[in-house]
């Protein structure tokens, strides 16, 4: 069942949404060469501390998954494409990184992620991650009242396609409110005009992933956890919670 949220939890969501752009930004800054995943982690996990917020990330465990996670990021590297588990391991020069975060705060959740490159980027990468936040914003562009979600999975997927990127089936974006996955699923392939109606009230996340080899093959990792590309090429994931709203769409996770 899909929850339609009052403006005043909106609202509260936007606070949750600030924290997490407040704690996506000190990582970003903080990303350097030399830099471990397990410091990023301590970044975020301190502006939590400081926001009194919680981490709807850390000791997630959905059925897939043979442990709770045990952080409150994901931190994806290179062909990782998501879930990633934050360890020892330090940046190096030219790494494209996914930084995925959400924040609970007054029982209410946001969520985004940003993919960066550290230190010199290949132009292959920064094309990548370009492309990803484009798609992210034509899904926003197309999340409006009386639109269905088959128009915001087509809007993105269209970005992807004419790129030549692939897109890993069956992971996407999804309903957002007191839980961090909540209903409808939001795809990031599909057909336009289908799926249901977006209404006022609905709160969304939106988040493309892209494949830079154009295969959209992954597997899963042996930590149970973080996705790879099947074919080894690199990964881009961009997320924003947004509000659907009778004024137009409303990005819920900036600062």
């Amino acid at each position: 069942m899909v929850e339609l949220k009052t403006d005043a939890s909106v609202a509260a969501m936007r606070e949750a949404g600030r924290v997490v752009a407040q704690a996506l930004t000190a990582v970003r800054e903080t990303a350097a060469v030399g830099v471990s995943l397990l410091e990023l982690d301590e970044v975020a996990h301190d502006v939590l501390r400081k926001a009194g917020a919680g981490s709807p990330f850390l000791g997630y465990r959905p059925s897939f998954a043979p442990t709770p996670f045990p952080a409150v990021i994901c931190a994806s590297v290179n062909d990782a494409i998501v879930h990633g588990i934050p360890d020892g391991y330090r940046l190096r020069d030219g790494d494209l990184v996914s930084v995925d975060f959400g924040a609970q705060l007054d029982g209410w959740v946001g969520d985004s992620a940003i993919s960066f490159t550290v230190g010199t980027p290949r132009p292959a990468d920064v094309r990548l991650i370009e492309t990803a936040y484009e798609a992210l914003h034509a899904g926003i562009a197309a999340a409006v009242v009386g639109n269905r979600i088959g128009d915001i999975a087509h809007a993105i997927g269209t970005v992807c396609r004419a790129a030549g990127y692939g897109i890993p089936e069956g992971f996407g974006g999804h309903g957002v409110g007191r839980h961090m996955h909540e209903e409808p699923s939001v795809p990031n392939e599909g057909r336009p005009g289908r799926g249901m109606t977006l209404r006022h009230g609905m709160v969304l996340a939106i988040e493309p992933m892209l494949l830079g080899g154009g295969d959209d093959g992954f597997y899963p990792d042996r930590d149970g956890w973080t996705l790879r590309t099947y074919d080894g090429s690199r990964a881009a994931h961009a997320e924003h919670t947004v509000a659907i709203t009778d004024t137009g769409p409303r990005i819920l996770t900036t600062l």
